[in-house]
């Protein structure tokens, strides 16, 4: 903090202009991160699962992707027969066989005649299948886009199947993040000017929110050229890039303009605005990294690519906080509040008596300490009951709105079709022609399973490898679907009977393991989301322990006690089951659900609750972090238990909340999107920002530190080693006249 005070207030015009060169720079190199990124169903894949060498074995075999390819809609309000369905048809199959890039192995049509799953139960709707070919690689997104811009114009033709999908889900997410900058840009300004009261300052927050976004996106550039990153961590990137660096540049600008307010030596308000509201925002950057730093466990590309998003904003924002703002501050100095009118000219932090609202809610709380503590408790705790129930699904064409044309395709298809050929069971054995009979005897007991419909023949698709296709009773990914793929992988395998060498293969350190002789892997959108399930529930132990441990060793360098870290572990958790138990109610159920511009979905996004985990604990750490900093600092001073927690609570009531509406405006904006599990992002990150700062931080903690008094502070003898030896303690390197500065801020009436 020494070094950063010193490069602040000697060379401030040389920082602030390295700072905008590196603004420009990466706006020019990472600002084009977003046409690089993609996403879709790749995104929630388990690498080397079953379902995945199933998908990989059909491909080797036919050469034929196995995704289902695109499916057309055809609905010319006459009966299939009619010459104007066919003519249709045939149109949607040259344009498919004419694909500059030849994306397309094969095209299947209803007015083939040869498959009557094509063909509506009424027979006035009819399928056109193009699958895709196996090893054309991004081409698959550029037919896509292809095929949609050229029958954009043509009401009889509606396109969907699983590349469409995310093909639609990029598209809206993309459109709907630029919308939710835009209408949360001049909100958060508003909000801004109303609690800095000032127009200098309060455009700080959004200068150091932008440039920490652009720099964020240029890390992501460089991270893209060696591994590809997930399209969906832009929306946490920007969101989380400006409440971020909202939070920190609100607890910088209200340090310093409390510092201003007893003494009105600008070097001196620097200095002790880093070793305090700098120290602070240290440990806060810590928690947030090691946060999102556990979604690395995770083997999805969606959540790697939200650790690598997170991990990323979370250091820009400490660099830019600690090295660009305190430069700003120092040339602007006493002029931070220029332009600010003179009936609005208030210091956000001055200090203020002892009486002020916050001092008499915190000494309030801590008179009816037991029964605030049981009765906030028991009202987080009875909000995330509806969570005990839960029910999980995964992106699909449930997940886009209702004028998406997939997931019209895929209503009509469970509605008005035998089957939908996306929910098929892929069962693909591998065993030799003579294995016939015993993959025969395999397909009974499949159709006798009571989760399968209909069961089709076993079909040879190369010498070593058969297919059986299996269609659930229920709808995909639904419960049912899931039992059906469980029950099949228990079956018995048809026997050893090795393949013959035959059809294309794959080999190379990238290619999945070869399917062992006489076993079975079952492929499919049901088995994809089995394999997701099992994926995320197996490493989400080691997750939460990274999360865990890494909070607590932070809080015991901060506090050097074992209590409280233990304490804002129990008080995050409350606050993650409330979240995510409003989110159930809303999405699950559909309670309010229309507020936000959807109805329930039966099940909440499998990936939201790991993601949310990481980003509210950490947050809420975060949070607990403003809040012990101060409390802290004034029992180092002296002060007695009960009158620290009163002053800092007082000190940072008005900061947090502030901090926590802003960060709502800008991680709320995203409960905008049309996109289901974006919209569970948003409203679940700002409700567990809300209830944290609110409930949590306003209620709890005071509750409990009046109720455990000295014992806040314990710590075994090994631990206090740990924190004397290298613990962060701030005012070791102050002068007598800072110290003595602080102890004037923080003494008792």
């Amino acid at each position: 903090m020494d070094l950063l005070t010193r490069l602040a207030t000697r060379r401030a015009r040389a920082m602030v202009l390295a700072a905008v060169a590196a603004a420009l720079l990466a706006a020019v190199l990472g600002a084009p991160v977003a046409g690089r990124l993609t996403g879709g169903n790749p995104d929630f894949v388990t690498p080397g699962s079953g379902s995945v060498l199933a998908d990989h074995r059909i491909q080797q075999a036919t050469g034929v992707h196995a995704d289902g390819g695109v499916i057309a809609l055809v609905d010319t309000g006459t009966p299939v027969t009619d010459p104007r369905a066919h003519a249709e048809a045939g149109k949607l199959a040259r344009l498919m066989a004419s694909d500059p890039h030849h994306a397309f192995a094969r095209v299947s049509g209803f007015d083939q005649g040869k498959d009557p799953a094509l063909v509506s139960k009424d027979g006035r709707l009819g399928l056109v299948v193009g699958e895709f070919r196996a090893g054309a690689g991004d081409h698959y997104q550029d037919a896509v886009k292809r095929l949609l811009h050229l029958t954009a114009g043509d009401r009889y033709v509606r396109l969907g199947g699983s590349e469409v999908v995310g093909e639609q889900v990029v598209g809206t997410v993309q459109h709907d993040l630029e919308r939710a900058e835009l209408a949360a840009f001049p909100v958060l300004f508003v909000l801004s000017l109303w609690i800095f009261r000032s127009l200098v300052a309060s455009a700080l927050p959004l200068v150091i929110g932008g440039l920490n976004v652009v720099l964020t996106l240029l890390g992501m550039r460089i991270v893209d050229h060696f591994t590809p990153l997930s399209i969906f961590s832009l929306n946490l990137v920007t969101a989380l890039g400006l409440g971020l660096a909202i939070d920190y540049s609100l607890l910088i600008v209200s340090r310093f303009r409390s510092e201003l307010a007893l003494d009105p030596d600008v070097s001196r308000a620097i200095a002790v605005t880093l070793h305090t509201a700098g120290r602070t925002i240290l440990f806060s950057s810590l928690t947030v990294s090691a946060a999102m730093a556990a979604l690395f466990v995770f083997r999805q590309r969606f959540l790697y690519s939200m650790a690598v998003g997170g991990l990323l904003v979370a250091v820009s924002a400490l660099l830019v906080a600690l090295l660009v703002l305190p430069a700003l501050l120092r040339l602007l100095g006493r002029h931070l509040d220029f332009l600010a009118p003179r009936r609005l000219h208030r210091a956000l932090e001055k200090p203020e008596s002892t009486d002020g609202g916050w001092f008499r809610l915190a000494r309030g709380v801590m008179r009816r300490a037991p029964l605030v503590a049981v009765g906030a408790s028991a009202f987080l705790i009875l909000l995330g009951l509806p969570f005990a129930r839960a029910q999980f699904t995964t992106v699909g064409p449930g997940s886009l709105p209702g004028s998406a044309s997939s997931r019209a395709v895929d209503d009509t298809l469970r509605a008005r079709f035998p089957a939908d050929p996306l929910e098929a069971v892929q069962v693909v054995v591998s065993a030799g022609p003579a294995a016939a009979p015993r993959v025969e005897a395999l397909r009974d007991r499949i159709a006798r399973l009571p989760g399968a419909a209909a069961v089709s023949a076993p079909v040879r698709l190369d010498g070593g490898t058969w297919l059986i296709q299996a269609a659930p009773r229920a709808p995909g990914l639904s419960a049912q679907s899931r039992q059906l793929v469980k029950d099949i992988r228990d079956l018995p395998a048809p026997g050893p009977t090795a393949p013959t060498a035959s059809g294309p293969t794959t080999s190379g350190p990238t290619a999945p393991a070869p399917i062992a002789p006489g076993h079975i892997a079952v492929g499919g959108q049901s088995a994809t989301f089995v394999d997701l399930e099992a994926s995320l529930l197996a490493r989400l132990p080691v997750a939460a322990a990274i999360v865990f441990l890494t909070s607590m060793l932070v809080l015991l360098l901060m506090t050097g006690s074992a209590v409280l870290p233990l304490k804002a572990v129990v008080m995050n958790l409350l606050t993650l089951a409330a979240t995510f138990g409003v989110l159930t109610a809303v999405f699950q159920h559909g309670h309010g659900a229309g507020l936000f511009g959807t109805s329930g979905q039966g099940a909440l996004d499998a990936t939201q609750p790991v993601l949310l985990f990481a980003m509210v604990f950490g947050l809420s750490t975060d949070y607990g972090v403003f809040l012990l900093a101060r409390i802290k600092e004034a029992r180092d001073s002296g002060v007695g238990e009960r009158e620290a927690v009163a002053l800092g609570l007082g000190r940072t009531g008005r900061v947090v909340t502030a901090a926590a509406l802003l960060f709502c405006v800008a991680l709320g904006a995203l409960a905008t999107s049309r996109i289901v599990f974006i919209k569970e992002l948003g409203l679940g990150t700002a409700l567990g920002v809300l209830l944290d700062a609110t409930v949590v931080r306003a209620l709890l903690v005071p509750s409990l530190m009046a109720l455990l008094g000295r014992w806040n502070w314990w710590a075994p003898a090994p631990l206090r080693w740990v924190y004397e030896r290298y613990g962060l303690r701030e005012g070791a390197s102050r002068t007598p006249q800072e110290a003595g500065a602080l102890r004037v801020a923080a003494d008792e009436p």
